[in-house]
């Protein structure tokens, strides 16, 4: 089960990716069209081919044009690295952002990519949240690999495979898989750090390891309204309230300094729809740019004012202070 984050304030948990998919009508439609979960996930041999061959699009990050699938393939998971990138290894576990595309052995039907939506997906990895080819085929690759996946159904969709797709029970799918970047607990902002030069605020860590930032919070009074400063301000699309972002957090009660929830501590990276959490947050990181790391105050009145988390360190009336690493929108 995903952990709960004390930042909700709504009861609704966090998203769980179950799929392929990874713009607004691919969350309605999760249920119809998406990968499977499976709680005991079959397991399979994985053998170096044969995959059908790449004609066009042969360049990472370019959408690809694949052959039919030449003869019988493999009862095995078939797996061959096209592209050998040199980035960091994927992790069992890893938050893993991808351009993919996928399709049917026998016809070169084309049934799902992310390239025409213009933005890779991201999804957990190694932990039964997509399809068993997936989970076993792709962990342990590199980021800026592209990894050409033959997979039998037995490790795609089963005997009953997917109908909205247009996918049979006896199909062997066929996958290409860019893999973009790769997010674990020892991930962080990546980015410029940003003068802190305000006396009156909270100074946050620029320290990039993959370690908690130590935050100092000043012994002055705290502000009455919503605080939002980058500490290091990174280069990616410009956040909006609508969003579902993952991100590295560590909060700290203005009162005393003492932190009183983590995601570094956890091990467990935050995966939380904007719209969802309490609206200090919503504030705070509409506006700002992925992969920075953002210092934000919340007053009592955009946090949880006389109403705190039960068991939680949080007394009525609390001002929060946080930093936030903001990896990716999802």
């Amino acid at each position: 089960m995903r952990r709960r984050s004390l930042l909700l304030a709504v009861p609704a948990g966090l998203l769980t990716l179950a799929g392929c998919g990874d713009d607004k009508s691919d969350k309605a439609k999760s249920k119809d069209s998406s990968s499977p979960t499976n709680s005991t996930p079959p397991k399979g041999k994985i053998v170096d081919g044969p995959v059908p061959e790449i004609t066009k699009g042969t360049k990472f990050g370019e959408k690809p044009t694949v052959a039919k699938g030449s003869g019988k393939p493999s009862s095995d998971l078939a797996v061959k690295t096209i592209i050998a990138g040199k980035g960091v290894e994927v992790a069992k576990g890893d938050y893993l952002q991808a351009h993919y595309l996928g399709q049917i052995w026998d016809t070169a039907k084309v049934f799902d990519n992310s390239y025409d939506r213009k933005a890779p997906t991201i999804f957990p990895i190694g932990v039964g949240q997509v399809i068993p080819g997936w989970d076993q085929g792709l962990v342990g690759k590199k980021v800026d690999s592209r990894v050409e996946l033959a997979i039998p159904p037995v490790l795609g969709y089963g005997k009953e495979g997917n109908k909205q797709a247009g996918i049979k029970g006896t199909d062997t799918l066929v996958f290409v898989v860019d893999i973009v970047n790769t997010y674990g607990p020892k991930s962080s902002a990546k980015g410029d750090g940003v003068a802190q030069d305000n006396k009156d605020l909270p100074k946050v860590g620029t320290n990039t390891d993959g370690k908690a930032p130590k935050v100092d919070v000043p012994k002055t009074d705290a502000p009455k309204k919503v605080v939002a400063t980058y500490v290091i301000e990174g280069d990616g699309d410009v956040v909006k309230e609508s969003d579902t972002l993952l991100c590295q957090y560590k909060g700290v009660l203005w009162a005393d300094g003492k932190e009183f929830d983590s995601s570094y501590k956890s091990g467990q990276l935050a995966q939380f729809q904007l719209a969802q959490v309490i609206p200090g947050w919503r504030q705070g990181l509409t506006g700002k740019k992925v992969g920075s790391r953002v210092l934000v105050v919340v007053p009592p009145k955009d946090g949880y004012a006389d109403k705190p988390p039960q068991g939680s360190p949080i007394k009525k009336d609390s001002t929060l202070v946080f930093s936030v690493d903001i990896l990716a929108k999802m």
